[in-house]
């Protein structure tokens, strides 16, 4: 079935698994967690940002000047975390596109139904040509895709493309694939691994537990 989704990207090279692999070790600590998250979310967050459209540009250098190529200065970046553990993903953002902005999204999900549960949203904001935003979606763990989708939500509800939002994910389950396409079929899905299910508690399996607290140590 996942083969049916054309904008998904499983992103896996020898760096990927060997940060997959030190991230779902429960015996790594607390700072090797967050060193493989870093550098696992800088490889995702490179592969999510090719759809950024270019302009040339004259530029010169030492030697000569020539015309090349940079991202379009006349769009908007957003690098929306979900809250706690999308947190992990905005010093590598930050530092790879300084001229995004960050808009935080705080949900925590209900142990009992499963659903996203809202406590923070720095979302509201007026957009003026909808085209020209490029949005960023961070999560660490795509389990049931309830937040994600409402993550995604908010951004479609101002008429920002589809095409134009990303979501960057380190670990994902099929589960919650299959409900973030059913609901927006045109958005770019980016993941470093997609495993067996969800467990009776809506867990990854095999996971890495709650990310969240192997990130902060809670």
């Amino acid at each position: 079935m996942l083969n049916n989704y054309k904008n998904l990207s499983i992103i896996s090279n020898p760096i990927v698994n060997q940060s997959l692999c030190t991230l779902r070790n429960k015996n790594t600590d607390t700072q090797g967690v967050r060193l493989a998250a870093r550098k696992l979310t800088r490889i995702l967050l490179y592969e999510a940002t090719k759809n950024l459209p270019q302009t040339d540009i004259k530029v010169e250098t030492p030697l000569t000047s020539f015309v090349t190529k940079t991202i379009n200065q006349d769009i908007t970046i957003i690098i929306s975390p979900i809250l706690r553990a999308g947190l992990i993903f905005t010093d590598e953002a930050v530092d790879i596109l300084p001229q995004a902005t960050i808009r935080h999204i705080g949900m925590y999900r209900d142990e009992k139904t499963l659903k996203p549960v809202w406590y923070y949203n720095k979302v509201p904001m007026p957009v003026e040509d909808p085209s020209k935003y490029y949005v960023y979606i961070t999560d660490p763990m795509l389990a049931t895709g309830n937040s994600l989708i409402e993550a995604i939500n908010l951004y479609t509800e101002k008429g920002i493309p589809q095409q134009n939002i990303c979501c960057v994910c380190m670990i994902s389950a099929p589960q919650g694939i299959d409900a973030v396409f059913e609901k927006f079929p045109d958005i770019k899905l980016i993941v470093a691994a997609v495993d067996s299910h969800l467990n009776e508690r809506g867990y990854i399996v095999p996971g890495m537990g709650d990310a969240g607290d192997r990130i902060f140590n809670t």
